[in-house]
């Protein structure tokens, strides 16, 4: 057996790397000695067969004797320090990335089922080579599924087609995906699959028949094009056409069982190609895709269009050879090992980006069996790609809505999101998104959070992750106890004891000044991440300070004398005042706002106002930074404010405008105006002001012009 696949590795691999895979050939032959598959055969056959199905991928030597020690630590005496002594860290790593866990304790089969597609993911994101040996696995596994007693078969099988199928599918693997398809559903559905084989079967000879006169008529027209080309048939495997006869009336109306494949050289070649065909051919309409320009996830690139031929609709696919060789062996083509070092496709990385995400998922979720329904899920899903406004291409599962997008981009976004706007006009969140939509999501801080309806309206199992943790967030008794339990320690950590806070006055006031209905909902907002509690406790502390005397703070001194102007005079820092200050962009806080300071890297204090988003969200790790301040209202300064005014796009709005600035005597410093589709003006507008007094009373001015829409202060 080794010296048949010695001999296939010996087109790519040198001396050294041979050697260790018959190393790890014998220590495998040692420690199954004696052990049989359900066939009766020897247990090495299987391993070996694992090996050849790599070799063909032509894999690393690391990776192909990984595959031969793949079962070794479940079902022998040896464990991993065993292999990692004999073979390395790399190779035993792979190895246990392999191993069952059915040595643990499973409330279900299906359980285990779950735990052993998680560990496996889990590991394929560390190193892929762990999901080709599985692959190669679950291939010879499923050749030889004969031996297995019925009951076995039909769970090993539908296994297959919800998992492991869709996996190479995902990873471009078509040589695996196509076997592994036909032969779960020749176990699961021995009825249908054999009455496709006989329709199949039946026309063959004159589909046959068909395809070589297409050929040939197509060969005509392209003999003078002077490109180097190469036709040939393309076999349609029975499951697809199953899957085609849900969609379908009847056989007769699946196209591409007449197909044929066209190879060329280079990008160019492929769309001189199209044009004499579609030139030769009338081509039939909504049967193109060009894959060329926007490749699949697992880089499928190609051509494909339906056209008529001389007795009927036939599918044509152009593509490189290169192309090709993806096509067939998908993410294995990049694969390749070179001196034990890496050679990495330029754009590697970013076609892994779902094996990313799965860390993600595995991170979020808890429980195995939810897990196991999130990959089967998204495993077997067309795409669909539509645009941000900016031009970026996102995939989205086939049947995604505005909610999938919205929550593609970030969890706060799906969160906040109120609509959305498809190619410019408002749409309903249950829209579904087709190809080239672009695609604008509508937000609002005052968004009260998903509707669990929408768990019955989006596509993406990872949307749907998403928005049960958001509700897992709002579990009330659970947040309202951990709440309490940060607020006490946030004292603690200042150094006072909980007895210094336990005047009711003090709470009173912070719920009063942060907007909550009670203690209780603060509690919650603390619990779940809505507000610091050293927001709070700081607050207190400032609004309070005759009960809390300024304690002395080591905080960075200007650098440049004056460089921070009337700034430092408006702002008193823990109790001193002529500190070195600047007003935070993001928010723009002046007088009158309730305002926090965040001690920065060698640039003094930035002033935020309190809800500002930047601070909310700031990490745990930088609560210490905070810092108590107050307005020296008796400063004459002058502040940046910004106001976004919406309304209504007419001759003379802005003209309007500048006359409310002029009269009430504001510096505007700078203003920019954008008119929408829909007969909405946009006005982004900067001024100077002196508090938040003079800021609302400009804004109550301007809401009283009548075509005025809305006004946020940004």
């Amino acid at each position: 057996m080794i010296d048949k696949l010695l001999n296939q590795v010996s087109t790519y691999l040198n001396e050294q790397d041979r050697q260790l895979i018959k190393k790890a050939y014998e220590f495998a032959k040692e420690a199954h000695q004696g052990q049989k598959r359900e066939s009766g055969e020897e247990y090495l056959i299987h391993p070996v067969a694992l090996a050849y199905i790599l070799g063909d991928l032509q894999f690393d030597a690391v990776c192909i004797s990984a595959s031969l020690l793949h079962d070794v630590i479940e079902d022998t005496k040896y464990t991993y320090d065993d292999i990692a002594q004999q073979f390395g860290k790399e190779i035993a790593d792979i190895v246990d990335g392999l191993t069952k866990i059915s040595k643990l304790e499973f409330r279900t089969k299906q359980e285990e089922q779950a735990e052993n597609v998680r560990k496996m993911l889990i590991a394929m994101a560390k190193d892929i080579r762990v999901i080709f040996i599985k692959l190669a696995d679950r291939l010879h596994n499923m050749r030889t599924i004969k031996y297995l007693p019925e009951n076995r078969r039909k769970q090993k099988a539908q296994e297959t087609l919800d998992i492991y199928a869709p996996l190479a599918h995902r990873l471009g693997i078509f040589k695996i995906k196509w076997e592994l398809e036909d032969i779960s559903f020749r176990y699961l559905n021995e009825e249908a699959y054999y009455d496709i084989v006989k329709k199949v079967t039946q026309n063959r000879a004159q589909r046959e028949a068909h395809i070589n006169q297409f050929i040939e008529m197509l060969k005509l027209k392209l003999q003078d094009s002077g490109i180097d080309y190469k036709i040939e048939g393309r076999a349609k495997h029975f499951y697809s056409i199953y899957r085609k006869l849900q969609r379908v009336a009847n056989f007769d109306q699946i196209y591409d069982l007449l197909a044929v494949r066209v190879l060329v050289s280079d990008i160019q070649s492929c769309y001189a190609i199209l044009g004499i065909v579609h030139t030769a051919f009338a081509p039939i309409p909504g049967k193109f895709k060009d894959y060329i320009a926007m490749p699949k996830p697992n880089m499928y690139q190609s051509l494909h269009t339906t056209v008529m031929g001389p007795t009927g609709p036939i599918e044509v696919q152009i593509r490189t050879y290169e192309m090709h060789r993806v096509a067939e062996y998908g993410i294995a083509a990049h694969w390749k090992y070179k001196e034990g070092s890496r050679a990495k496709h330029d754009s590697f990385d970013e076609k892994l980006v779902w094996l990313r995400q799965v860390m993600e998922w595995n991170n979020e979720v808890d429980d195995s069996g939810v897990f196991y329904e999130l990959i089967k899920g998204d495993l077997f899903t067309d795409e669909v790609y539509v645009f941000t406004p900016q031009g970026d291409v996102i995939n989205l599962p086939a049947g995604s809505c505005p909610i999938d997008f919205a929550y593609r981009i970030h969890s706060d976004i799906g969160n906040k999101c109120v609509g959305a706007k498809i190619n410019n006009k408002i749409v309903p969140v249950s829209y579904k998104l087709k190809n080239g939509d672009i695609v604008e999501i509508l937000t609002s801080a005052n968004s009260k959070g998903p509707s669990r309806d929408w768990l019955n309206i989006v596509q993406s199992s990872n949307t749907k992750n998403k928005i049960r943790n958001w509700f897992k967030k709002v579990e009330r008794e659970e947040n309202i106890q951990r709440g309490k339990e940060i607020l006490e320690r946030e004292i603690k950590r200042l150094g006072f004891t909980l007895d210094k806070f336990s005047n009711q006055k003090y709470w009173d006031y912070a719920i009063s000044k942060f907007n909550y209905p009670n203690i209780t909902e603060m509690y919650s907002a603390v619990g779940f991440g809505g507000i610091k509690a050293g927001l709070i406790i700081r607050k207190i502390m400032t609004d309070f300070a005759e009960d809390f005397p300024a304690k002395e703070i080591d905080i960075v001194k200007k650098t440049k004398s004056g460089s921070f102007n009337s700034m430092e005079k408006a702002i008193k820092i823990g109790g001193h005042a002529n500190m070195a200050v600047r007003m935070a962009k993001c928010c723009n806080p002046v007088p009158g706002d309730d305002v926090i300071g965040f001690i920065t890297r060698g640039r003094g204090v930035t002033v935020h106002r309190i809800d500002c988003a930047n601070i909310i969200n700031i990490d745990e790790a930088d609560d210490e930074r905070l810092i108590n301040v107050e307005w020296q209202m008796d400063a004459n300064a002058s502040f940046f404010a910004r106001i976004l005014v919406e309304g209504v796009d007419n001759t003379g709005a802005l003209n309007e405008l500048a006359r409310i600035f002029a009269d009430e005597k504001i510096n505007v410093h700078a203003l920019n105006a954008k008119s929408g589709d829909d007969n909405i003006a946009y006005y982004d507008i900067n001024i100077e002001v002196k508090s938040k007094k003079e800021l609302s009373d400009l804004i109550a001015k301007i809401k009283k012009k009548k075509n005025i829409l809305r006004i946020t202060r940004l």
